[in-house]
């Protein structure tokens, strides 16, 4: 028996929380002493810190602070102390990123590196200026920071110092900050270029009822999150590139700035200059460039990491140990090249003791997992099926289609990859919302070994509404014209409106299409009956929660409609009435608004559902009409002859909302009679297009209606409200 396919299926360890102690207690006022008194717990690291100080207000000053550092000259500490915090802050952040598991986890890191870039910039201009005014002084002249790195980097060889650091900065110009760049580039262009795809496959498991509407929200919330997280960063790379560029020009101005105003300014000598200002020139880009590197490495890391789970070293060990014998044959291949004559033994040998051992590692877990595996998979098989929880025996599917064991293939399809029918029903609902307003809810396809092999049931809230039998591989053909079929096959009936049919080889199609039949595949012979079906059950799938979901999903300009009509003059329930109303007469309830509109005016003065139903018919009277158009543009109708409104008019007792139609049963048969010749005179001399529609007056027109869809349900019955000024109509009789 195949599984389920259900429509939708039905959906945490907290982590402790940070208990703060308070510094003092109650008794003393000392600290230390006595029992600590907790505050209430808290959840998180920003909590713990925004009970102590407004964080918003700090961030608003560091930002401020950083664009202070380009305007106003600062001290040597101040100095320092904002090139510990760039590093500080650089080192946190590629911490950062080689320990989450995905990219999304530091969706803030474009804003991160706006944040990193502007700092670094802020205290190059700050650093320049310190340089260019006190480097006369020594090589302390711009902190201890700056001095620190560039003797460092120098140690005593300005040439050496100053070769070493062009080839840093080419590094992480040349190839980090442009490297990472363009990963960020392609993975936000094929990021975009995925996004269509991704939706419509989450619009088919919906659709298919693989997953629910919450589920369905949550994925395309992290599809959004994705696209606009490989957008973000693919022009935050540009910072960092502009970075680098602007750290070179800032290098150059310095060296050569510092070293004119060394000589003409203070007087210096042109090796006292050069000595001095190369060293805080390299200092300065050094103590700039490193976390520029780092920072640039941290967003190769992080766009490069799309697609992979788990933390950097995870996702490494996993992958690298996964191949244990590719090891083994890097091992061998450096346990050959240490042998060679002239090379060093010990690192190649050392090496490839290590990778040995990395292999025998995988080999050891490789084995076990697939043990493992096996194991469970027959401990499975074993298992007794879980009892099924009694809370899922409630649930009631809104649309189910059950279909015969020999039916499957329409489901699965004869490779196994899928058929056709899933498509099918996920376009009969975005059909449905398109023509009538609103998404059915998910079918639920499922299998039931009591039917016969070809025999489906579609059934609406567990009642059987519709029966069927269909061969797969082989095709229904029908005469539109109602005459029989000459072809070879098996004849049958349609399931649908009963029509006689026969099913043909797939070989007979092109035959039966050259002489006029209608030819369907079983899949299509499925769809319509279900089509025919859920048209008519429309009124009872629209439940309360679907009209609260409507209200919910107007458009925002209409939001304080909803808003003074529910509940304030009328209830959802009094809305869903209506609607349930147009439905059942097939009328779209898609221009929601408009429909809105009509009951927020008819509110003013009833709420009984027969007249605000009337109300809004009369406001839907273009989309109306246009329904009922024929092939030339005009609108044919059926006229009630006054003898008749006279008769229902003198029909209808009580008053106000009580008032109820109480004609006599041998009138009734008279009017039955009547519409029957009437439309049979129409249909005789009719030309082609739709069948007339029956014009009435308002007052009448809900009771003839209630009359009307015993015995001609597919009669369209209108006011005089109703027909819109502008429509070209064309009267056929009158009944």
């Amino acid at each position: 028996m195949a599984p389920d396919t259900p429509a939708a299926p039905l959906s945490g360890s907290a982590a402790a929380p940070l208990v703060r102690p308070h510094p003092r207690t109650p008794a003393t006022g000392t600290a230390g002493t006595g029992a600590r008194a907790q505050a209430p717990p808290v959840q998180d690291v920003r909590q713990v810190l925004g009970a102590y100080l407004r964080t918003d207000v700090l961030f608003a000053l560091g930002i401020i602070t950083i664009i202070l550092f380009m305007l106003i000259p600062m001290p040597k500490f101040m100095l320092d102390a904002g090139l510990a915090v760039s590093i500080t802050f650089s080192i946190t952040v590629l911490m950062m990123v080689l320990f989450i598991r995905a990219p999304l986890e530091f969706s803030t890191f474009p804003t991160v590196l706006l944040i990193a870039t502007s700092l670094r910039l802020g205290l190059n201009i700050a650093s320049t200026r310190l340089v260019l005014q006190n480097g006369h002084t020594g090589s302390d002249a711009a902190g201890q920071i700056i001095q620190a790195f560039g003797e460092l980097i120098i140690q005593g060889n300005y040439v050496i110092g100053a070769i070493v650091f062009a080839i840093l900065v080419i590094v992480n110009f040349v190839v980090i900050t442009r490297g990472s760049g363009r990963i960020a580039e392609v993975a936000a262009r094929f990021a975009l270029d995925a996004m269509p795809g991704k939706q419509m496959a989450i619009d088919a498991d919906l659709s298919a009822g693989l997953i629910n509407e919450d589920e369905a929200k949550t994925r395309r919330a992290k599809l959004e999150s994705e696209s606009t997280f490989f957008g973000a960063m693919d022009g935050a790379a540009k910072f960092v590139r502009g970075d680098a560029i602007a750290g070179l020009i800032i290098v150059f101005v310095n060296a050569v700035g510092g070293i004119v105003v060394g000589t003409l300014t203070h007087g210096l000598t042109l090796a006292e200059a050069a000595s001095n200002y190369t060293l805080l020139t390299i200092g300065d880009g050094l103590v700039s460039q490193v976390p520029a590197l780092i920072v640039s490495v941290s967003a190769g890391f992080l766009v490069s990491k799309a697609g992979v789970e788990g933390s950097a070293d995870e996702a490494l060990g996993e992958q690298f140990t996964r191949y244990p014998a590719a090891l083994v044959m890097a091992a061998g291949l450096m346990a050959v090249l240490g042998a060679v004559p002239g090379m060093p033994i010990a690192p190649f040998w050392t090496l490839a003791a290590i990778t040995g051992g990395l292999a025998w590692l995988g080999f050891q877990r490789t084995s076990p997992a697939t043990e493992k595996h096996a194991a469970a998979q027959a401990a499975a098989a074993k298992a007794p099926p879980a009892e099924e929880s009694p809370d899922k025996a409630l649930a009631i599917d809104a649309i189910r289609l059950e279909l015969g064991y020999g039916l499957l293939t329409l489901v699965k399809g004869e490779d196994g990859q899928g058929g056709k029918l899933p498509q099918q029903i996920k376009a009969l609902r975005r059909q449905m919302a398109e023509e009538m307003g609103y998404l059915l809810p998910a079918v639920r396809i499922q299998d039931n070994l009591q039917l016969p092999a070809q025999t489906y049931v579609v059934k609406m809230k567990e009642v059987e509404v519709g029966r069927g039998e269909v061969q797969p591989g082989m095709l229904l053909c029908m005469d539109p014209r109602g005459g029989s079929i000459g072809l070879p096959g098996e004849a049958t009936v349609e399931p649908t409106f009963g029509l006689p049919a026969m099913w043909i080889a797939p070989a007979v199609r092109a035959d039966a299409l050259a002489q006029g039949y209608t030819v369907v595949d079983a899949p299509t012979v499925v769809t319509t009956h279900l089509t025919e079906v859920v048209r008519d059950a429309m009124p009872d799938l629209l439940s309360y929660a679907e009209v609260q979901k409507l209200l919910d999903t107007v458009p925002e300009a209409y939001k304080k409609l909803v808003a003074d009509l529910v509940p304030a003059q009328l209830p959802v329930a009094a809305v869903q009435a209506v609607l349930r109303a147009l439905l059942s007469e097939r009328v779209s309830i898609r221009d929601l608004p408009t429909i809105l509109e009509g009951l927020s005016e008819a509110a003013a003065y009833t709420r009984n559902p027969q007249t605000l139903t009337e109300h809004a018919r009369a406001r839907l009277a273009r989309q109306v009409c246009e329904g009922l158009k024929g092939p030339d543009g005009v609108v044919t109708l059926m006229t009630l002859s006054p003898a008749w409104e006279a008769a229902f008019t003198d029909a209808l007792v009580g008053s106000g909302e009580e008032r109820q139609l109480a004609m006599a049963p041998s009138k009734l048969q008279d009017f039955i009679t009547a519409v029957r010749e009437a439309y049979a005179r129409a249909a005789e001399t009719a030309t082609g297009g739709r069948e007339p529609a029956l014009l009435t007056s308002p007052l009448a027109r809900p009771y003839v209606r209630s009359v009307v869809e015993r015995f001609r349900p597919q009669t369209v019955v209108l006011s005089q409200n109703e027909i819109h000024p502008k429509a070209r109509i064309r009267t056929a009789g009158a009944v």
